[in-house]
């Protein structure tokens, strides 16, 4: 089972810590952004007979920011550490892209906060964004925004971000790089006794009473800031490892099947954790109503939506709620996340996605509802 997670998975989030990143806090490890660098794009390439897509979730500005200011230790002012944020971010994404390039391999900044993630309007706009970067070959390298909030310089490490991340692009995968082998039933550097944990259950309580204690002095992570990431991703389908960065080839392995480090299993299937969350939507903002032969490409084929098939838009909704479908008889038949705001979606009833732009103005998706948006409703 544990090499078969891994080795199936075709989309993968790697989060790397800032003690990693920036080696202890002397300054972005040039060498060990490189070796990851070069694992990314043989995994995107293929290496091994199978291509994936990566996004690399990576901390260390703050720190690299505190380098080049020359702040020896970290200050507690947070806007000190936005700063930093802001400095050390220059050479984060120049470095990253620098290694991915000399790799053959595209890269893009992308700044997310958590704000970005909650709100389904722009949440739907980032992931649309990231979907598209990754059909492109790109390898996106996301940080926190600290300049502009402070969740991840209070609370984590970007363990969460990296979670986030996983659910925002059901990722099969999250890895999470630290400074640790994984995780043990207690603090190994204070009790002999403790015992590595090679395969537990994402979200069981006993892992989060294993873990505890802060972070590095340079992040402010910690084993358990990794658990409770592991459990968030757990709730989209993604499993979770926990290895250590600096480990020979820790990507192409894990890939490849190897047991690395810290499986956590997750529990729910990547799609039914998806299509059960949507179906389980009590609140419809509104509803779309389809001719009966976009009902059966819904139910026949599982195709996506599209504006041509619909015959009427019913309240009142913006881009990224959950909408229901009905057919011509008035019963639901599906319910998906909407690409367009109502009033968009009036104006594009019947309309081919040729006539879009000249409708609104812009072109964006063809699709009212994706197919990996939606689910349909069993009666």
């Amino acid at each position: 089972m544990v090499s078969n997670v891994l080795s199936d998975a075709r989309r993968i989030v790697v989060k790397v810590g800032s003690s990693l990143v920036t080696n202890e806090g002397k300054g972005l490890d040039e060498v060990a952004i490189g070796e990851w660098s070069r694992q990314l794009a043989a995994l995107v390439h293929g290496e091994g007979g199978v291509k994936r897509e990566v996004i690399m979730v990576s901390s260390g500005a703050i720190a690299e920011g505190m380098k080049r200011l020359g702040w020896a230790t970290r200050p507690g002012e947070i806007h000190e550490l936005q700063a930093a944020a802001a400095v050390g971010q220059m050479g984060l994404a120049q470095m990253y892209e620098t290694k991915l390039r000399e790799q053959g391999m595209r890269s893009a900044q992308v700044l997310l906060t958590h704000a970005d993630l909650a709100d389904r309007e722009r949440y739907l706009n980032a992931r649309t964004t990231l979907l598209t970067l990754l059909r492109l070959g790109v390898v996106p390298v996301i940080n926190e925004n600290d300049t502009v909030v402070t969740d991840e310089i209070k609370f984590g490490d970007n363990d969460t971000l990296g979670a986030l991340v996983a659910n925002l692009v059901e990722a099969d995968v999250l890895v999470i790089l630290t400074d640790q082998k994984g995780l043990y039933t207690a603090d190994p550097r204070r009790d002999p006794a403790a015992k590595f944990v090679d395969v537990a259950n994402a979200g069981d309580p006993a892992l989060e009473v294993m873990a505890g204690g802060a972070g590095s002095s340079i992040g402010k992570g910690g084993m358990i800031t990794k658990i409770l990431a592991a459990k968030r991703a757990a709730g989209s389908g993604a499993s979770t490892v926990i290895a250590w960065g600096r480990e020979n080839h820790v990507l192409i392995r894990l890939a490849q099947g190897e047991s690395i480090g810290t499986l956590l299993v997750a529990q729910t299937q990547k799609k039914q954790a998806r299509k059960q969350w949507m179906a389980d939507h009590l609140q419809m903002r509104g509803y779309v109503t389809v001719d009966a032969g976009a009902a059966a490409k819904l139910k026949g084929s599982g195709k996506s939506l599209l504006p041509i098939g619909m015959v009427a838009v019913e309240g009142d909704f913006v881009r990224g709620d959950v909408i229901g479908i009905r057919g011509e008889a008035g019963e639901e038949i599906a319910r998906g996340l909407a690409n367009y705001a109502s009033a968009e979606a009036r104006l594009l009833c019947r309309k081919p996605s040729s006539e879009f732009e000249h409708l609104l103005g812009y072109a964006a998706e063809p699709e009212m509802v994706h197919r990996d948006n939606l689910v349909l409703i069993q009666h």
